[in-house]
């Protein structure tokens, strides 16, 4: 029963945040995926229907543990980002509480040159 109420929660927070923001072509969305091993990051124009960019922690190899994984993935969307020219972004948690691996993924990207 514990298992079931943690998954409502999480989707009625996903609903939440997704209902209040949009990306556009100028600010696109970072929508983030985590799994229980890996974390998946997109960049996506909502206007438009589609992936402008995507980064996930199977690319960024060696990493110390998963937190530092997602800081490197963070970075990684942050410079594919600065390659196709956008600077700000939308930052959609996917439901997931700002903590642990969303908050390094965040911090990452911040750290190379996005703005949430």
């Amino acid at each position: 029963m514990a298992v079931l109420e943690k998954r409502m929660h999480r989707e009625k927070r996903r609903k939440r945040v997704r209902r209040k923001l949009a990306g556009t072509a100028a600010r696109p969305r970072l929508s983030v995926y985590r799994s229980n091993v890996h974390i998946y990051a997109q960049l996506i124009d909502d206007d438009a229907g589609e992936t402008l960019a995507a980064a996930d922690s199977r690319q960024v190899g060696e990493a110390e543990n998963r937190k530092d994984a997602a800081r490197k993935v963070g970075a990684l969307i942050a410079n594919e980002a600065s390659e196709a020219g956008i600077e700000a972004v939308v930052f959609d948690r996917g439901g997931n509480k700002y903590h642990g691996r969303i908050a390094a993924l965040a911090e990452g990207a911040r750290e190379g040159g996005l703005r949430l």
